[in-house]
């Protein structure tokens, strides 16, 4: 596969599902301790990628989840944030200014701490009451993050006995990395030829619902916009027929994300509207990835994951048409998110 260390990813992604063990113990601590709510609290992409962890425990579970941004966080404050809250502080570099701000605003009102970085000895591991390190960079971290946040939410809801099925979920996670390894390898000839075709798009509708809308969100901006310089317009798909259908027109390119939740018919709405008023319509669908042993329902919730890891393709191959390489920026010289 261009631009890809296949070891590489295993190591990463098999570090992220290896850390649940240790973010159930720590979920269990808080609760232990008297956690009356928990707090997602992530910067730019980081941030973004909580959001499928924090819908899934808001659907399952009457325990209080908040995601906020730190800077917010910071400037407007919250009156459910002190000594019972629990925190959840994502940062790939860990050095994010505004992270390292919130985290040391949310312990001072004696909030308990724990981080998702993907270095060691970075200010938010150093100072962070529990740290979870698992190493990773700009084309790993989306996967690795989806999956330490979703083992955050589904250690909650074991511990509170909302889900009953953690066991068998976990040990289905195991096998994901191989299985996301063995999809990219699937995806690349696509891949390829997709970068081919909007390699000189100046611009996209992106769209997803559910847990894919964070991937569609995350997708635009972080990568087309940011890694990329191209104009982008991501719009959830309970949104797009409230404003956003009324930029489709001949020429204009749309990418529809489908996953395998509940949210799935509010992109097939798109999917069905779309083709009769631009001829630029591309469906990424995670249920057309082969996830051998994977039931249903954890299918469900990893969809984004699914797409995440396929989306990377996608980006290996337009880096090299578009010699724009994904590390290039404008404004800073390393992404810190």
């Amino acid at each position: 596969m261009l631009n890809f260390d296949e070891g590489r990813y295993l190591r990463i992604q098999s570090g992220a599902v290896g850390l649940a063990d240790r973010l159930h113990t720590e979920v269990a601590r808080a609760l232990e301790a008297g956690a009356e709510n928990l707090f997602f609290v992530g910067s730019g992409g980081a941030g973004i990628l909580m959001e499928p962890a924090v819908r899934l425990l808001q659907e399952r579970s009457t325990f209080p989840v908040h995601q906020v941004m730190p800077a917010e966080l910071v400037v407007r404050g919250s009156v459910h944030l002190g000594p019972r809250s629990l925190v959840v502080v994502p940062s790939l570099s860990g050095t994010t200014g505004e992270s390292i701000e919130a985290l040391r605003w949310c312990r001072e009102r004696g909030a308990r701490v724990i981080t998702l970085t993907g270095f060691a000895g970075v200010p938010l591991a150093e100072e962070a009451d529990a740290s979870f390190v698992n190493e990773a960079a700009d084309d790993t971290s989306c996967e690795s993050f989806y999956l330490q946040s979703l083992l955050v939410a589904l250690s909650l809801l074991h511990l509170r006995g909302e889900y009953d099925d953690y066991d068998d979920t976990l040990a289905q996670l195991t096998t994901l990395p191989s299985l996301l390894l063995e999809a990219k390898r699937g995806f690349e000839p696509r891949a390829a030829e997709y970068a081919e075709r909007i390699q000189d798009e100046p611009f996209h509708i992106v769209t997803g619902a559910g847990a894919t809308w964070p991937q569609a969100f995350y997708y635009g901006m972080c990568i087309l916009e940011e890694m990329q310089w191209i104009r982008t317009r991501p719009v959830h798909a309970s949104d797009f027929f409230h404003g956003t259908l009324e930029l489709v027109e001949p020429g204009v390119s749309l990418i529809l994300l489908k996953g395998e939740d509940a949210s799935r018919p509010l992109v097939e709405r798109v999917e069905k509207f779309a083709p009769g008023y631009t001829d630029k319509v591309w469906v990424l669908d995670s249920a057309d990835v082969d996830l051998p042993g994977v039931s249903q329902d954890v299918r469900a919730l990893v969809s984004q994951v699914v797409l995440a890891a396929l989306l990377e393709r996608l980006s290996a191959h337009l880096e090299v048409l578009r010699d724009h390489p994904l590390t290039t920026r404008r404004y800073y010289k390393r992404v810190a998110y």
